[in-house]
């Protein structure tokens, strides 16, 4: 296929050529693949800029996108490609491949530090998902930040640079500019532009920004740091969303409250912290797909409103392929079970997204972080059933975009499943208002409870008349 390249992915690709360390923040489905690998093979054949370049990807990623794109376009047919995959003696054999391009996926970058050491060979490096380096305490940031100042060139690309707030930027500018513009240490970063927000005692849970500390951020990357959103440079197909409300029977109900008083009550007389609220949301959001885990680990099923709603969707779509995104195990057990009939199949390798996208798959079950980044899965289907909500606004984004992206010919119709009354509707508003922090987080627990201790206080008053 013959190149032709927007305007805004022409300006990306001279953005990288320019710029010995930069970042794209381009939204799903720009293109940002083919304007990195357009702007490499110019810094290998014709500027000669550099000799050998290392991708880090997510897994699936790693395994398929950054070679498809490479075999698309006639231009880039000449690259070299060696992926470094598999088991150990795989991945040394195709380290020991000459190649242009070496692509590892991110949870291996701490091996190839120390596989190479002080005899680091890449002279460029391309981060695809920066935000996977958003931890400063992560291994794979460390192993980076040793090998930092032997890397001539580096590239981050994301869509969603700052899921959680700016708080995650820090390490993600860090192993672009080594602290020039953020600071050196996070603990610095923290100091200029954050107040502390939720604590206990000494230990700070979350932070906010300080007034005018945005645009001063803003500011510092302005000379690195590219962002285009596809809105303002793309036709993007239509997108509607529905809210599809299912009650729970009494019974389901009964037990969803008394689960929700019962872990509330643990935490009455303490701090909530992020550990003790994310179980309760976790709790609640499994009790309002339909079943919960108990103590030993076994799925005990409490309702089927989801499923029926489900059938509901599926039947509406008259046979159009539908792709349903699932939030626990026992979820995908279930839709597996209930389904068999139209013989549904679970996202797991490349085999499926190429049946998915020839139309052979009427129902695809998918877990939002197996299909968050880069699968392409556009010309197999238009419907998205959101049998269980994540909490991730990244990856909500993120899976959305598989077919809300350049290259889809339908207008992309999203559906939510709700449980009405439940934990579900308040996920839902914090990802249409793109607060999905930890602070949010705690903030949706802390409403519970206080909701929880005005009602136990009707309650005692109604005693006491």
């Amino acid at each position: 296929m013959i190149y032709k390249p927007y305007n805004y992915q022409a300006y990306a690709t001279n953005w990288i050529i320019e710029k010995k360390k930069s970042a794209l923040f381009l939204e799903m489905g720009m293109g940002k693949s083919v304007a990195t690998l357009t702007a490499i093979h110019e810094l290998l054949y014709d500027y000669f800029d550099i000799s050998k370049v290392l991708v880090i990807a997510p897994l699936r990623v790693a395994s398929t996108t950054w070679e498809e794109e490479v075999k698309k376009w006639e231009h880039l047919k000449g690259l070299r490609i060696s992926k470094v995959l598999g088991s150990e003696k795989q991945r040394v054999a195709a380290l020991r491949k000459k190649a242009d391009i070496y692509i590892i996926n991110r949870e291996n970058v701490t091996w190839l530090v120390k596989h190479y050491q002080h005899n680091w060979p890449f002279d460029m490096v391309v981060i695809d998902e920066l935000s996977s380096f958003k931890s400063s305490k992560a291994l794979r940031f460390r192993a980076l930040k040793k090998v930092r100042p032997l890397i001539k060139r580096l590239v981050g690309l994301t869509g969603t640079p700052a899921p959680n707030g700016l708080i995650d930027l820090w390490p993600q500018i860090y192993l672009l500019d080594g602290g020039e513009r953020l600071g050196r240490t996070l603990t610095s970063y923290r100091e200029k532009y954050f107040l502390p927000d939720k604590r206990n005692q000494m230990v700070v849970y979350s932070w906010k920004l300080k007034k005018g500390a945005s645009d001063e951020i803003y500011e510092k990357l302005s000379d690195i740091c590219l962002s285009m959103e596809a809105k303002d440079y793309l036709e993007l197909p239509e997108r509607i969303e529905n809210i599809i409300s299912v009650e729970l029977p009494q019974k389901a109900k009964e037990q969803y409250e008394r689960l929700e008083k019962e872990l509330i009550l643990s935490m009455k007389d303490s701090d909530v912290l992020a550990g003790s609220a994310a179980v309760l949301v976790n709790k609640l959001l499994q009790i309002a797909n339909g079943a919960v885990y108990d103590e030993t680990g076994k799925a005990i099923e409490i309702h089927d409103e989801k499923l029926k709603a489900l059938d509901e969707l599926i039947e509406a779509a008259s046979g159009k392929p539908v792709l349903v995104f699932y939030g626990y195990q026992h979820d995908k057990d279930r839709l597996l079970e209930h389904l068999k009939k139209v013989k549904p199949r679970v996202l797991q390798s490349d085999q499926d997204i190429k049946s998915w996208n020839q139309g052979e798959i009427p129902v695809l079950l998918a877990h939002p972080a197996s299909a968050g980044h880069g699968l392409n899965l556009q010309t197999g289907g238009n419907i998205i059933i959101w049998f269980g909500l994540t909490w991730s606004l990244e990856l909500y984004q993120q899976a959305n975009a598989r077919l809300h992206r350049q290259g889809q010919k339908q207008t992309v119709v999203i559906h939510h499943i709700l449980a009405k009354d439940t934990i579900d509707e308040r996920v839902m508003k914090a990802l249409e208002r793109k607060d999905t922090s930890q602070r949010a987080l705690m903030e949706a627990v802390k409403a519970t409870i206080d909701q929880q201790k005005e009602e136990n206080r009707d309650d005692q008053q109604s005693l006491q008349q």
